[in-house]
């Protein structure tokens, strides 16, 4: 199985990173073949809204040249896309929203080209860390993947959300390891 992660955090030692630690190490674990992308300080434009990519069949088609081309790539290889975030006002962080943006390249729906989704065969799922209540601070993005998967047809895997009561500490107890490690398990189930 492939898995793409997309990190959204831009403290790369922080609280999303490090609840990812024990996802990673369980797919590792179960022999998943893992791309692990850092999206903080990425050159990665924002959406123009254009609609090149709606005219270009086959094939992602946008008309930008950043490191947006190097992550679609990784993102088509992938059997399951795990969007990695803190949640800092109720939305992904800027790279990772640019990047979420710039996927619209992947869903031909609204251009000349025939109907079609170019990464069909994949899931998606989310791992998110907030300040509040899981439901209030992490269930606004939540839903905007399951919007998402529901639009594309995908399956979407769900959410692993750890809330931030004490700093790094909240993702290094017993609870929030295992959590993410089972979280992986779930991922490593699902079948193309």
């Amino acid at each position: 199985m492939q898995v793409c992660i997309l990190m959204g955090s831009p403290r790369l030692n922080g609280n999303t990173a490090e609840l990812c630690k024990p996802f990673v190490d369980e797919l590792r674990l179960h022999k998943a073949d893992v791309d692990y992308i850092t999206l903080h300080g990425k050159n990665i434009a924002p959406c123009l809204g254009c609609y090149h990519c709606q005219n270009v069949a086959d094939e992602y088609g946008c008309v930008q040249r950043d490191d947006m081309q190097l992550i679609v790539n990784s993102i088509l290889k992938a059997d399951v896309l795990v969007f990695t975030t803190p949640i800092y006002i109720w939305q992904a962080t800027p790279p990772l929203k640019a990047v979420m943006d710039r996927m619209y390249g992947l869903n031909k729906f609204y251009g000349s080209t025939p109907r079609s989704v170019l990464n069909e065969h994949q899931a998606y799922a989310l791992i998110a860390t907030c300040g509040y209540d899981l439901d209030y601070g992490a269930g606004l993005l939540d839903e905007t993947l399951c919007r998402w998967c529901k639009h594309s047809d995908l399956p979407y895997l769900g959410m692993y959300a750890v809330r931030d009561e004490d700093n790094l500490a909240s993702f290094q107890t017993e609870a929030a390891i295992a959590g993410a490690r089972e979280f992986a398990k779930k991922i490593l189930k699902h079948k193309k």
